[in-house]
């Protein structure tokens, strides 16, 4: 008989832009309401890599980690993300739009992205702990016990790969399908390149590859997580569980582009993980119903999926007032005034009170599944178990 698995815990923090500020919130009510609770593995994606590289690299318990974390995303304005004067927006525009009409014969100039986000890689350095961009605070912290690793995902635009960047204790380079691992130290353009939301935001060359947001091409967001040995995920989402369609008479006419933008956002970057926690679903059921010694390389691993019970795009269309004026004009220009959702706004919007409001929404759902999130948590693991809650996906 195989002796039971030592329980790791492990949380994955997804994409979302400006959403990821929801995920803060989550952390908020758990530190608050169950100080116990310390993740050894973490993994991040797009936004969620700067709140998984801060807690990580943070020296001290994880109660004041959260505490500073959530202290960060309140500092945060849009000027800290990327530039918004009119001449900054509509340059690439402008180039794009020239170099489309001619054919290449004219606005050929290098343009990486849509916004000026030098001011992102400015704000991280000054918030996070590093010497010349290197996260210092992650090695004293694996050498003490308190993390085991650290993943931080990115797409590599060359190969078309989805890349896990890992320090840690399981830092072992490994290749399956569309996913690869490199043994790294995590630095800022690790979190730049994770988070480079496409086209939107430059690329990041890292070694001799350039690379993009770690959503595009990641077809199993708790992969990293199980890779690295975790036994129970809690994993949080900034998507809300989908609504059934609207009535006939209420149904909007043709979508406008910001509309269809965001429903490809989604799909890219938020609806993988619910597929990845249903398999992860069938696969932990299919081992329950056969012996422990029949599981050859399989195992079982539980998973909590913590995500809003209100539509963060509609909250985003309600806020969209506080976004700068330059980029307020251009967006109006893409959407339909009626559509009661933004997805595409509400990932980048980052005011202060728009993110506040998000990880308020955050701790109170949180706070409305205590009851769950404690018994998933204190749970002794068992081989084959099956955790109710990973249906609730």
């Amino acid at each position: 008989m195989k002796t039971p698995l030592q329980t790791k815990n492990a949380l994955v923090l997804s994409g979302g832009g400006a959403r990821a500020a929801y995920q803060v919130g989550c952390l908020r009510y758990l530190a608050r309401a169950m100080p116990a609770y310390r993740p050894s593995i973490l993994t991040g994606v797009s936004a969620g890599a700067i709140n998984a590289a801060h807690l990580a690299a943070f020296r001290g318990n994880w109660p004041d980690a959260v505490s500073k974390l959530s202290q960060l995303w309140l500092s945060i304005n849009t000027q800290n993300i990327y530039a918004t004067d009119l001449s900054s927006l509509l340059r690439p525009i402008l180039g794009w739009g020239l170099q489309v009409m001619t054919a290449g014969w004219l606005g050929t100039g290098q343009r990486r992205g849509m916004v000026d986000n030098r001011a992102l890689k400015e704000f991280l350095c000054a918030a996070l702990p590093n010497e010349r961009g290197r996260l210092s605070g992650i090695a004293d912290n694996l050498a003490e016990g308190l993390l085991e690793s650290l993943a931080i995902i990115t797409t590599n635009y060359g190969s078309g790969q989805s890349v896990a960047w890992v320090e840690g204790e399981n830092a072992r380079s490994w290749s399956r399908g569309q996913l690869r691992a490199n043994n790294t130290k995590i630095t800022v353009d690790h979190i730049m390149a994770s988070s480079a939301l496409p086209l939107f935001f430059p690329a990041v060359k890292l070694g001799r590859a350039w690379h993009g947001d770690g959503g595009v091409r990641l077809t199993a967001p708790l992969s990293p997580a199980m890779h690295m040995g975790a036994t129970r995920i809690l994993a949080v989402s900034p998507r809300a569980t989908p609504t059934q369609a609207l009535p006939i008479d209420q149904r909007e006419p043709y979508p406008a582009p910001a509309q269809i933008a965001g429903t490809l956002l989604n799909a890219v970057f938020l609806d993988m993980l619910d597929y990845d926690a249903l398999q992860m679903n069938r696969i932990n059921q299919l081992l329950a119903k056969l012996p422990q010694e029949a599981h050859g390389s399989y195992r079982p691993v539980e998973v909590f999926v913590l995500r809003p019970r209100e539509d963060l795009g509609v909250l985003a269309r309600e806020h969209e007032i506080k976004l700068p004026s330059a980029f307020r004009f251009f967006e109006k220009g893409l959407r339909d005034q009626r559509a009661r959702s933004a997805d595409a706004l509400s990932m980048v919007i980052f005011e202060p009170e728009y993110l506040a409001l998000l990880m308020r929404l955050g701790e109170e759902d949180t706070a409305a599944r205590h009851d769950e999130i404690a018994a998933f948590l204190n749970a002794e693991h068992s081989p084959g178990a099956l955790q109710e809650s990973s249906r609730q996906v």
